[in-house]
């Protein structure tokens, strides 16, 4: 399998099954209800779990909880631990609620805090870091490499963090020192009480699950730089060789434009869930390359709709063989660089030829088993059916017409049988 890898730029080869392949996908950082976007990653990164498993793959898949940030103490000054808390809970149901299970490991930064002071204190040590005045920060100098997964020279590179103290512009914090007045969450260090600092947070959890070396580091687009430039500082400074495949999602916009709370046209993945469902936001996913943008609308939901009702109603349809070998298109379409329209494509061709031990099999590596399984209507609708054939039958086209507008009101489509009869399907 080959997945297109943002350090070399390039299309890399997984190592032969089984494996083992590990992968650390970022997550959320944890103060609002998570939007739609947010849940691209998580999608990608279970799909991938998934496809790998089902080709012999020994797959371990870490999604991390970014519950130390400022953007947590900003939103919630004096209270960020308890928002933190609920907003972890919030993405935590709301991500069960896709329908695809839980990664393997779903650590948060404030359970790592010791590992984290640990991984700072080797780097001041072997001169890569240094304190000033409770703050601790990487010497980007230090690193020859430094923009090389961006695409930057080092002499570029703006600005993080603003300090008067720092040696260079470019040095980000590892260590942050406690601001009583806004900061209510903090940790005694060996610079004084503070919190770490974003990235290290990240580069620390997966060392501490995977070791210094593992396969595939995930994450959005948006992360490329400054998180995973500093990521891969931090640790290759160290002589770890860290991430091999760097894959970056590409992002989620929102009529036309990315989709972020800071401009405020975000949906959540709560309302997306409640609005469409789950099978229609997985088929929406499964429509663009994961490394390109996607467009979030009332017309691309309603398209996922369309799509997500076409596999499910082929369920109603008599099956058809299928020729040995016919499997190969859809796993070749996932082996070359995980491309999800050409096997949604491949869905659908089995969908209209009534291949449908195959559609099964191909909608279970997405999540979409349940397409197949056929709902029963409940009472009230059937009542509605009963009487629209005998309406039908009566020949008051008015009456069945009104009736047929009914069940679609209430999720369900009556068809006709040419033979006599009728299947309700949902909708």
């Amino acid at each position: 399998m080959r997945l297109y890898d943002t350090f070399t730029r390039s299309l890399v080869e997984l190592p032969p099954a089984p494996g083992p392949v590990r992968m650390y996908f970022c997550g959320p950082t944890v103060y609002a209800r998570a939007h739609i976007g947010n849940a691209r990653p998580f999608v990608v990164g279970m799909w991938l779990r998934s496809w790998l498993r089902a080709t012999g793959y020994e797959v371990t898949l870490v999604h991390n909880i970014t519950d130390i940030n400022d953007r947590i103490y900003d939103a919630a000054p004096g209270a960020s631990a308890e928002l933190a808390a609920r907003a972890t809970e919030w993405y935590m149901q709301d991500t069960d609620d896709l329908g695809l299970g839980r990664a393997d490991y779903l650590p948060k930064a404030t359970e790592m805090v010791p590992q984290i002071e640990r991984f700072i204190e080797e780097l001041v040590d072997s001169g890569h870091a240094y304190p000033v005045d409770g703050d601790v920060y990487f010497r980007v100098a230090s690193f020859p490499e430094y923009g090389r997964l961006s695409g930057q020279r080092p002499d570029q590179v703006e600005e993080q963090e603003p300090n008067p103290l720092k040696e260079d512009g470019r040095d980000f914090a590892l260590w942050k020192a406690n601001k009583p007045e806004t900061e209510d969450t903090w940790w005694d260090s060996p610079w004084g009480r503070g919190r770490p600092g974003w990235h290290i947070e990240c580069s620390a959890m997966a060392e501490e699950i995977f070791g210094p070396a593992f396969e595939i580091h995930g994450g959005g687009l948006d992360l490329v730089f400054p998180h995973h430039e500093n990521e891969v500082a931090q640790s290759r400074a160290l002589g770890h060789p860290f991430a091999t495949i760097w894959t970056h999602n590409g992002m989620l916009r929102f009529t036309g434009e990315k989709m972020s709370k800071s401009v405020g046209n975000v949906a959540t993945i709560r309302e997306a869930l409640d609005e469409w469902g789950r099978e229609a936001v997985l088929v929406f996913f499964l429509t663009a390359s994961w490394r390109k943008p996607i467009d979030f609308s009332e017309e691309t939901m309603a398209q996922a709709v369309a799509r997500r009702d076409t596999l499910r109603n082929a369920f109603t349809l008599p099956a058809a063989a299928h020729e040995e070998g016919e499997w190969s298109r859809f796993a070749a379409a996932l082996e070359d660089d995980f491309d999800t329209p050409a096997a949604l494509a491949v869905l659908h061709d089995w969908a209209s030829s009534g291949r449908l031990e195959l559609l099964r099999r191909g909608l279970a590596i997405f999540g979409l088993e349940s397409l197949a399984e056929r709902e029963e209507a409940p009472p009230e609708v059937v009542e509605l059916a009963e009487r629209r054939a005998s309406a039908r039958a009566a020949r008051d086209f008015e009456t069945s017409d009104g009736l047929r507008e009914e069940l679609a009101a209430l999720g369900w489509e009556m068809r006709d049988r040419s033979g006599g009869g009728y299947d309700l399907v949902r909708r």
